[in-house]
């Protein structure tokens, strides 16, 4: 559904100590991407097209604190990315990270909106 919240993304200091933090209490699994520096989080079950299972629900991931992203992420979801990043430039708000493929699952970005908060983007990728 393009314009929804798909995804969340967390900065961790300790990436360790926050996966155990939000295991631990939420009961949410992990699956650690180290080629990637990410680890996903999964908050809720999946269906069999890999969406989460339990409607209004959705994943996200947990990353290393960088100088550049030190608040959570929440990535909305497009239809067209490029097309979205040409309007949130045209409307005022810049390309904080330029479009990037996710193999086998579609593409992201992250915009700075009019407020200075960093926003991301999902496309998902054709059906094959």
């Amino acid at each position: 559904m393009a314009g929804g919240v798909v995804h969340f993304e967390i900065p961790a200091d300790d990436e360790t100590r926050a996966r155990e933090f939000y295991s631990s209490i939420f009961g949410w699994e992990f699956q650690v991407l180290p080629e990637l520096d990410y680890s996903l989080a999964m908050t809720t079950p999946l269906d069999e097209q890999g969406r989460p299972a339990v409607p209004g629900s959705i994943n996200g991931g947990l990353f290393r604190r960088t100088g550049q992203l030190t608040a959570p992420v929440v990535t909305v979801d497009v239809e067209d990315i490029d097309a979205a990043l040409q309007q949130i430039v045209a409307q005022g708000g810049s390309v904080h990270r330029e479009k990037m493929e996710v193999p086998g699952s579609g593409w992201n970005a992250y915009f700075k909106d009019s407020e200075g908060n960093i926003v991301g983007l999902w496309q998902n990728a054709a059906p094959s």
